[in-house]
């Protein structure tokens, strides 16, 4: 229900209907999406599995809300969407299903009636209050599973926000930021679709040229390595060999340890994250910190640009990243980074800063093993063109699942922690184990039922830590129904897990939000000051290194720059 804040503003028009997105991994473009489809649309496997798993996201604006023009784009956006429109039918003779009913804006844009006396305080504190109560909310099941909650007042970052609570059988991570992208526009160019990071920066590959195709990010980044031409030798083709076969052992290991997990037979040690039994009924809290994009890409760039030269041997090929190569003359060897690999390791820095703070003792516990549930994308990720496309057909939207080792220790290098989480990233690409889970989770679900294999998926969180996500936002200032967009802070909540750490971009900016267990993290406050001063510091290694090895070695860095 609106509540009214004051006099309505002068009606402006809203912004041009964006192309229609498909949500539902179950949504295909020869399923009938006309009408109410009869008896309805089958929920997927994981609609079915998110049974009390919701995404909650956090938009901040530059400008007051203007109702009339944002009730006005979700009547041509949202409320016109197939997910957004339907209710999700679990009991009944028939399979759990999609039903499409008639949206009533007024049941999903809700206006809380807030204390201004603690806004005029506070306005930081009852905006988290608020999204934290959010939490522990029932969202009534009779109506289509999303809301939008207006918070009309400023904060020190926002002149307004708005809270989106979508339940996750709706869509995912990668569909949800889709998705406000499709209700956005180019703050420059109200017509214009807003411009996102993209590997089509590369000529587009013709159709046969698989490799190219992966030289230039469109494929996963994961699988079998690409095999190279018969021209390049015995010991070039035994390489690949090779690696061929560590990515199978690689894939046998993740997908046992990943069976262990679900069955519990390989759990997390117990640690100060490590969520307690119901921990997913609790109530949680989401704090954010806002931090400099451009400081993670310094250190992306300038991290390990020289490791050592090595003297040539070429009996004693190196292995990069599975892939063997034999150097005949003196090289460099230069350490690639990706925005994932420093986020990683600022991560493990934050989890280290704060877990040895609070046991007060460095030497106890070192080399603290945790794992964090990583889902991750099974389709190359395209441009926001092709991104829009594919969600207009409504194809291939499954995120799947896989997990990624983790390691809370101190270390007296910063750049170790970096270092560290490329070696665990490099590993986890060099496997198909997400592919191997998904298979193994829609067996179980097709052999036992969706209660067991919902079952498996519980426990395998469960005994995991933390949960981990990386989102990838717009390149440029973007406008929401007109407003300006400040800041887009997503989160989940309704797994069992008491911390989940979800990093953000957003121009040149880059956002951390972490949802946590409000009773065992009541200084999660303190947590994002250690995530800040790890990133400066391994950002001031970075650069010192830089100098150092640019220094020492000004003909290889010149090469380098050239």
């Amino acid at each position: 229900m609106v509540v009214a804040h004051g006099a309505s503003p002068p009606l402006a028009p809203p912004p041009p209907p964006p192309l229609s997105v498909g949500i539902d991994s179950c949504y295909r473009d020869d399923d009938d999406a006309g009408g109410n489809g009869g008896d309805g649309e089958p929920l997927s496997p994981t609609a079915r599995m998110f049974q009390d798993f919701y995404i909650v996201s956090v938009v901040g604006c530059g400008t007051p809300i203007d109702f009339d023009p944002a009730r006005a784009g979700l009547e041509v956006t949202l409320a016109r969407h197939p997910r957004f429109c339907s209710i999700r039918v679990m009991d009944g003779p028939a399979e759990p299903r999609w039903v499409r009913t008639t949206v009533n804006l007024d049941d999903h844009i809700i206006v809380p009636d807030l204390d201004r006396a603690a806004i005029s305080a506070d306005p930081d504190k009852v905006l988290e209050d608020y999204v934290a109560s959010l939490s522990t909310l029932p969202m009534d099941q009779s109506r289509p599973l999303w809301e939008l909650h207006v918070l009309d007042f400023p904060t020190s970052e926002a002149a307004s926000a708005v809270v989106f609570r979508i339940h996750h059988a709706l869509g995912d991570g990668t569909s949800l930021v889709s998705l406000l992208l499709a209700c956005t526009r180019s703050a420059r160019d109200p017509s214009a679709l807003p411009a996102l990071p993209s590997a089509a920066a590369a000529p587009a590959p013709a159709p046969e040229d698989h490799q190219g195709a992966r030289r230039r990010g469109r494929a996963p980044v994961f699988g079998v390595p690409p095999r190279p031409a018969w021209s390049a030798g015995a010991l070039a083709l035994a390489a690949w060999a090779l690696s061929c076969a560590l990515l199978a052992w690689h894939t046998v290991l993740d997908a046992a340890r990943f069976v262990a997990m679900a069955l519990q037979i390989l759990r997390d040690p117990p640690t100060v994250f490590a969520g307690v039994r119901g921990v997913e009924f609790r109530r949680k809290r989401f704090v954010m910190r806002t931090l400099c994009l451009h400081d993670v890409k310094l250190v992306k760039h300038g991290f390990g640009c020289v490791r050592h030269v090595v003297a040539p041997d070429p009996f004693q090929p190196l292995l990069l990243s599975g892939i063997y190569h034999l150097h005949l003359f003196p090289y460099m060897i230069y350490v690639t980074q990706t925005i994932n690999d420093v986020l990683v390791g600022v991560t493990s820095a934050g989890l280290s800063r704060y877990y040895f703070r609070r046991l007060g003792d460095l030497d106890a516990n070192k080399g603290t093993c945790i794992r964090s549930v990583l889902f991750v994308n099974l389709r190359p990720t395209p441009g926001i063109q092709k991104l829009a496309k594919m969600m207009e057909s409504g194809k291939h939207n499954d995120l799947k699942w896989g997990n990624r080792l983790g390691y809370i220790a101190m270390h007296d290098d910063p750049l170790d922690y970096v270092r560290n989480a490329k070696k665990t990233v490099d590993r986890k690409k060099h496997s198909l184990e997400a592919v191997v889970t998904h298979v193994i989770a829609e067996t179980v679900t097709k052999l036992f039922g969706i209660e067991v294999s919902t079952a498996l998926f519980h426990r395998m969180v469960s005994s995991t830590t933390v949960q981990f996500s990386n989102m990838v936002g717009p390149t440029e200032p973007i406008e929401f129904y007109g407003h300006p967009v400040v800041y887009i802070a997503p989160s989940v909540f309704g797994h069992p897990s008491a911390l989940t750490i979800h990093w953000q971009s957003y121009t040149d900016t880059i956002k951390i939000i972490l949802a946590v267990d409000d009773a065992q993290f009541p200084d999660s406050h303190q947590l994002l000051d250690d995530f800040a001063e790890s990133l400066e510091m391994i950002r001031d290694a970075a650069s010192a290194t830089f100098r150092a090895q640019a220094k020492a070695y000004p003909d290889l860095h010149s090469k380098r720059s050239g």
